[in-house]
């Protein structure tokens, strides 16, 4: 058989306006999952190479390499048990030549077949060379699977009906469907859509269908053609590039976004220069980029020191020489938007927020927890507590948590929820409330998400702690604990915030004692149960995965957090130490060596336990010291003259937390220690011997696990 013939694949499907913000996934899934199938059927030579493009009305696939026809393939098919295919004569029966007829083989002899056993009996097996898939059959199933209702991740499902009155479900009205391969239309259908080799481009711009004479020439003849930029990743640089040449030296307000769900709404990007009254510069800017950037897609500018000005871009779907109207139409709809928000914020500042706090009796925080008002108090007691543990004033931490949650009643964070936190800084400084209590107010919600700045403030430390701890243990302790994917109330995203509080700024708190006086708080709570030591391994879980994140290896991980720290501060400190330890040439032999003498601790404890339960003898070493004159044997009295020696040195680096070398110190025991116990038996039968090297073993494990368990790096 000649080999099939290959050439780059087309598919477009071109709809109404699809939804911006879910574009880039579709994109992805029709794309991906259409390659998928069609590997799967051996429809494409080699690796799969592809290309993804989708605009407002389209969603497209350029694949290399598509065969028309899939190569043949080698089939071993089961036909019958042995038992079944012949009779007692070893003849050929009525059902196996049924079978045989029924696969399309009814003249295969019986000496054709395979006799073999299917793994409980034997079997008929017929190997043949099956015709493999044309891309017209192939494509058109590929097509069905994908765009069945479930497989892609369709935010809203729209009914509508064909011209024949036929109804179809899909995420917008498809007006056509375009599939070649190389210069050939390949037969198939989509929700009722013959394909084609014609599409449509822009709706203004292009002088209507648009022929395409080939797949590989799809993006540039949408482009010279169609007046389609056809590629997300292409045109969302396009707009980043006119953004910034149109700056002029200053700084594009362009969050991620904002970009991708304008990328979603443009096919040919242009964008233009408006400006609006520098009367609204009174207004907090967050209130004007946010309400620029929320209602009407628009990009704020900038000056170099972050100051906003009175000019922004907007990303136009029409090109002109003469832009007056766009520019001027755009202008006069941002005006009432920000008339608005001047009017919000000089509504707010009528009333301080002090007055706002009792209101917050009227909203309710969790029905098991109470209003916010409840929470507020419960902030403040903690915030008072927290206060002095990070070096701040106590009365100024009681204050910023009583007016941290009040701008929740503003009309400012009605309209926009995203600038809670932000407005309550203004209008504390508007009320003249210390700086450090203002800033409060917005610092208490960070680090708000991963990568974001921590609190800048003592104060703002202090109640950002107690807020997180406050939701971690009131949301916990009433049974909502974050299952697989769910977590409603961002009990992680809390998580992190107080590990990277507590680490990042080196804070030497008792984690498990803030857990403590959060627990407290809510000891008048029905239906609050104490959860501070699921808390602290939640905890522990968590900052795992902030570790790994950051580089170290799971076994340097679990050596200092096995340890069960209460205080983090150190921590990065304590893996540093650990990782330079681990390049030592003494650290495998000592981590072997120290797992070990764990295991002989921990099963003398446990005889020990047995042996008090049975009013025996004790052999256990809790507490017992080492005696020098039981010390008979050479190498177990150089082992303790050595530790005599290490241990001053250890615990002076451990005093100035020099971590690293208070391990290395421990290099020094790797002889005394392999040759105690090749020379040493430590299960003595004297049990005055045993219990004293026992004892001797304790004191080891102890020097040695003063930074880190190092046993958890033996291999």
């Amino acid at each position: 058989m000649t080999q099939a013939h290959q050439a780059t694949l087309l598919v477009e499907l071109l709809t109404e306006e699809l939804p911006p913000r879910a574009l880039a996934r579709l994109s992805a899934a029709f794309a991906d999952s259409l390659v998928e199938r069609l590997a799967a059927r051996d429809l494409i030579a080699g690796e799969p190479s592809f290309e993804r493009f989708a605009t407002p009305r389209r969603l497209a696939v350029l694949i290399k390499n598509v065969r028309t026809v899939a190569p043949e393939k080698q089939v071993r098919e089961k036909v019958l048990p042995v038992s079944v295919a012949l009779d007692a004569n070893g003849q050929p029966t009525a059902p196996l030549a049924k079978k045989l007829a029924a696969l399309g083989f009814p003249d295969v002899a019986l000496s054709d077949l395979e006799r073999a056993t299917d793994g409980k009996a034997e079997a008929f097996f017929l190997r043949y060379a099956a015709p493999g898939a044309t891309l017209a059959d192939g494509l058109q199933a590929a097509l069905d699977e994908v765009l069945a209702l479930g497989k892609l991740p369709i935010p809203k499902v729209m009914t509508y009906q064909r011209p024949d009155g036929t109804s179809v479900q899909f995420v917008r009205p498809v007006q056509r469907l375009t599939v070649l391969h190389g210069d050939r239309v390949v037969p198939v259908t989509a929700f009722g859509v013959d394909a084609g080799d014609t599409t449509l481009g822009h709706r203004f711009l292009s002088e209507g269908l648009v022929g395409l004479l080939h797949a590989d020439d799809y993006a540039q003849t949408m482009h010279a053609k169609g007046r389609v930029v056809a590629s997300i990743e292409t045109r969302r640089a396009s707009i980043v590039d006119q953004l910034n040449a149109l700056a002029n030296g200053d700084r594009v307000v362009m969050p991620d976004a904002l970009l991708d769900e304008v990328t979603a709404l443009v096919e040919w990007p242009v964008v233009y220069e408006c400006r609006f009254d520098d009367q609204f510069l009174q207004v907090p800017q967050e209130c004007l980029i946010l309400t620029m950037q929320t209602n009407q897609k628009y990009f704020a500018l900038t000056d170099q020191a972050g100051k906003l000005r009175s000019r922004f871009l907007i990303v136009s779907n029409i090109e002109t020489d003469t832009p007056g109207d766009i520019v001027e139409g755009n202008e006069r709809v941002v005006r009432p938007r920000l008339a608005d928000a001047k009017f919000f914020f000089e509504q707010d500042k009528k009333k301080p927020l002090a007055d706002r706090v009792p209101l917050l009796a009227n909203v309710v925080y969790h029905n098991k927890l109470g209003s916010q008002l409840a929470r507020v108090a419960r902030l403040e007691a903690l915030a008072r507590v927290i206060a002095p543990l990070v070096g701040a004033d106590p009365v100024q931490a009681a204050r910023a948590a009583r007016l941290a949650k009040a701008d929740l009643l503003t009309d400012m964070v009605g309209e926009f929820p995203e600038l809670q936190g932000t407005m309550g800084t203004y209008y504390a400084r508007h009320d003249g409330e210390d700086e450090e209590v203002a800033l409060a107010c917005t610092e208490h919600y960070q680090p708000r998400f991963s990568g974001d700045a921590l609190p800048s403030t003592r104060v703002g430390t202090a109640v950002a702690l107690a807020d997180k701890l406050e939701t971690l243990v009131g949301i916990w302790g009433i049974g909502l604990v974050p299952t697989g994917e769910k977590d409603p109330f961002a009990l992680r995203r809390h998580a992190l915030g107080v590990l990277r509080i507590l680490i990042e700024k080196q804070l030497p708190v008792d984690l498990v004692a803030l857990l403590r006086e959060a627990a407290a708080c809510f000891a008048a709570t029905a239906q609050f149960a104490d959860c501070t030591d699921a808390l602290y391994a939640f905890f522990m879980d968590r900052l795992r995965g902030l570790l790994r994140e950051r580089g170290y290896a799971a076994g340097e991980i679990e050596a200092v957090l096995s340890l069960q720290p209460n205080t983090l501060d150190d921590i990065v400190a304590r893996l540093d130490a650990v990782r330079e330890f681990s390049a030592l040439p003494e650290a495998g032999a000592l981590a072997a060596a120290n797992k070990r003498i764990a295991n002989i601790l921990k099963k003398s404890e446990a005889e020990a336990s047995v042996a008090a339960a049975g009013a025996a003898p004790a052999n256990g070493v809790a507490g017992a010291s080492v005696r020098a004159e039981l010390l008979v044997e050479p190498a177990e009295r150089s082992l303790s003259e050595q530790l005599r020696k290490v241990a001053p040195t250890v615990q002076a680096q451990l005093v100035q937390r020099d971590y690293t070398r208070a391990l290395s110190a421990l290099a020094a025991l790797r002889d005394p220690v392999d040759t105690f116990f090749n020379d040493v038996m430590v299960n003595a039968e004297d049990a005055a011997l045993r219990k004293n090297r026992l004892a001797l073993l304790a004191e080891l494990h102890a020097q040695m696990n003063c930074v880190a368990d190092i046993s958890k790096l033996a291999a």
